[in-house]
């Protein structure tokens, strides 16, 4: 084909701009794009991921999205590239920010203790909640046994999915337990702390956790497909059903249960959630002096061995990326759902990769390492191709 006058012009000027761009020479690194999402979420299903869909949003608010396998195991039906997924832990980031705009408002300190401001709740055994803090409760540095619900095997699962309990009841648990050590002198993770966090909003404003979320987060975002769970088992329709693979066990549809808490009750899409975390890390939905709270971080080791370099904030991580630098993220494991998520320090580069299957072997590590390399490739704007 032959170029016309206007396509050599801007053709001279294209080659004139990357002349003067790079060092002699150097080539331009290829950027990450669609065919480079497509493979990393084939990768994922080759792993075994029953369903995998992932989006990344770029600086000029372009969308990449792609999906891979299908929605339920053992049909042709595809994922749907914007279904509803359980994001788990990744709500503690959104409770998080509530947290901080509450301090930004003056109505509590990161500083206050549990016991200023749930008298008498973290006493006995040890406990002593005069000397935890709101900010051990948002980083796991509290020491809090962490009581929450766990299940040792497929049968006790399927016997208790259903099972409701309250924030009291799972504190009341824990109290029970001397705590791991000290507030303040180690960290581990714990859902309790976040339940603790939850009674603190409700007990500061007079609602609900998630009310707080859906009038601050998702009404002024326009998140209009994050939703609380804790209305039902399911998950709104579209979306993949989840899975637990525990070989030699086909795999087990774990789509229903309940998970209605702060520590992990919130449904979303991949788009709403790339939406919070841009908002999130751009500043415009916690003010400055609070969102450098949530970014002082202290080391994860328990979880430095899937994430390597792992460092926690309050109610949110942080990752090394391979071009220098960090990237800010939580992710989310519920039963049949895994959520991973990623945003550069600016907030204008996202990721988030909703996986519909909990793999219950040695490929666990291999989807971690997967998932890592996608988001770390998206980040970096880093093409897979050769």
């Amino acid at each position: 084909m032959r170029h016309t006058p206007r396509a050599a012009l801007l053709t001279a000027v294209a080659a004139a701009v990357l002349a003067t761009a790079l060092p002699a020479g150097a080539t331009a690194t290829p950027r990450y794009g669609q065919a480079d999402l497509q493979r990393d979420v084939d990768a994922l299903k080759k792993i075994g991921t029953i369903g995998v869909q992932a989006r990344v949003v770029t600086p000029t608010g372009a969308n990449l999205v792609a999906t891979s396998g299908t929605a339920v195991h053992g049909t042709r039906r595809p994922v749907p590239a914007n279904g509803y997924l359980r994001i788990a832990s990744t709500t503690k980031t959104f409770v998080a920010a509530v947290i901080l705009q509450l301090a930004a408002e003056g109505k509590l300190s990161l500083d206050d203790t549990v016991e200023e401001l749930l008298p008498g709740v973290v006493q006995g055994n040890g406990n002593d909640g005069s000397k935890i803090t709101v900010r051990q409760l948002l980083q796991h540095t509290s020491g809090i046994y962490d009581a929450y619900p766990a299940y040792a095997s497929v049968e006790e699962l399927l016997e208790h999915r259903y099972d409701r309990f309250t924030e009291e009841e799972i504190v009341a648990k824990a109290v029970k337990h001397k705590p791991d050590f000290a507030p303040g002198t180690a960290w581990r993770y714990s859902n309790t702390g976040y339940l603790l966090i939850s009674m603190i909003i409700k007990k500061v404003t007079g609602r609900a956790w998630h009310q707080e979320v859906a009038d601050r987060i998702s009404r002024p975002l326009g998140l209009r497909r994050t939703v609380w769970s804790g209305t039902s088992n399911d998950v709104p329709r579209p979306h993949a059903r989840g899975y637990l693979i525990i070989p030699p066990a086909a795999p087990l549809d774990v789509t229903k249960h309940f998970d209605g808490d702060a520590a992990g009750g919130l449904i979303s899409t991949t788009a709403d959630t790339n939406r919070f975390l841009r908002a999130l890390l751009g500043g415009t939905l916690v003010p400055a002096e609070q969102l450098a709270e949530m970014k002082k971080t202290v080391r994860a080791p328990a979880h430095e061995a899937v994430w390597p370099g792992a460092r926690y904030g309050l109610g949110l991580g942080s990752r090394p990326l391979s071009c220098g630098g960090v990237y800010w993220h939580h992710g989310g494991d519920d039963y049949g759902y895994k959520t991973r998520t990623g945003v550069t320090a600016d907030g204008r580069r996202s990721v988030v990769v909703s996986m519909s299957t909990q793999l219950g072997d040695q490929r666990s590590m291999a989807q971690e390492k997967a998932v890592g390399d996608l988001i770390d490739r998206a980040l970096c704007d880093r093409s897979t191709a050769s």
